[in-house]
């Protein structure tokens, strides 16, 4: 059966509390009205190795910042579909907005801002699949770099995948293991397609190699991230590619050494808050990551996320003892299967 909760007229306020308690590890509500006045309905549903979740609410926002990245410990993609309002979300320099019918893709294990808009007195309404990571990642071109992959209503795609929502909310609990598993697989196919074509780099070379390349150098990129020949030159060579048309390949990203060291810097998230890496000293982490030095490693992180590396480090190992120590894990980690 699913999971359903709901609060509205003068029980807003604790409403909300109650939300703000079970999301504390996760991310921070911001209520854009009077939280009186709050509402929100959440229903959820186990959906082939993931979680389905359909929720209702008056305007508020989202924020998870990368301290909530280091205590809750969720490595999950979400795949958005706004069916009502309007959904604003950002993470770094990438930022989307949806409408109804439109779908973007989330990786939460980056710091993310989400606010839900509705139309006049209409509420926000999204539904949502959550994916682990090893799920969805292995069919990406570039796992570490797809977070707001934005997919248009008026796209086939995004019909498709609207179909393929409705049909697994439709799909009998008792028949649902087998055929909700092959529709999940599908969905996320189709999502990996999108994401794998989706920037549209401006260059000397045709639309399909410029998106072709940029699949091939962003892989590069990731294999290679410790490596200290990521160069405009290197690249340049390696590809052979003008300065000129790498740059604009890159244009979307910030650039490509914006690129290099968001990625560096989203990696060094990762070792941060990983049990196996958590012993490595900062210097250690800064040199691996090609920083020159552990004073310019901790500025660059806290720009990037606002707390330093040694603070996302305590965090982590808090939230590490506490689970050690018999506390429970979230519901959705239970549900979505995170370790």
């Amino acid at each position: 059966m699913s999971d359903q909760t709901e609060a509205e007229g003068s029980a807003g306020a604790q409403t909300l509390a109650v939300l703000r308690a079970t999301t504390t590890d996760i991310c921070d509500v911001i209520p854009l009205g009077s939280p009186d006045d709050f509402q929100v309905l959440s229903t959820t549903k186990p959906a082939g190795g993931c979680l389905l979740v359909e929720s209702i609410s008056t305007p508020l926002e989202y924020d998870r910042t990368a301290a909530h990245v280091a205590r809750g410990g969720l490595d999950y993609y979400q795949i958005n579909l706004c069916l009502q309002g309007q959904m604003y979300f950002t993470s770094g320099r990438r930022e989307v907005t949806l409408r109804p019918g439109d779908i973007c893709l989330i990786d939460m294990v980056q710091p993310n801002r989400t606010v839900l808009t509705g139309e006049g007195d209409d509420r926000s309404r999204l539904t949502t699949l959550i994916a682990p990571r090893h799920f969805l990642a292995p069919r990406l071109a570039y796992p570490d770099s797809a977070t707001a992959t934005f997919l248009p209503g008026d796209d086939r795609r995004a019909r498709l995948l609207a179909d393929q929502f409705t049909a697994l909310w439709q799909q009998p609990e008792y028949d649902a293991a087998a055929a909700s598993t092959a529709m999940v697989e599908a969905m996320c196919d189709v999502i990996a397609e999108v994401a794998g074509r989706s920037v549209d780099a401006r260059g000397a070379v045709g639309r399909a190699e410029r998106k072709l390349l940029l699949v091939a150098i962003k892989h590069h990129i990731d294999a290679n991230i410790e490596a200290d020949s990521l160069s405009a030159d290197e690249l340049g060579r390696r590809f052979q590619l003008s300065r000129a048309s790498l740059y604009r390949l890159f244009g979307a990203d910030g650039g490509l050494a914006r690129y290099v060291q968001d990625q560096r810097l989203n990696r060094a998230l990762r070792l941060l808050i990983s049990p196996g890496t958590r012993s490595k000293r900062l210097i250690e982490l800064a040199v691996d990551l090609q920083f020159s030095g552990d004073s310019t490693f901790v500025r660059a992180f806290r720009r990037q996320f606002g707390v330093t590396p040694g603070e996302v480090r305590e965090l982590s190992e808090a939230w590490s003892r506490e689970i050690e120590a018999g506390l429970e894990v979230s519901e959705l980690n239970r549900l979505i299967g995170v370790q």
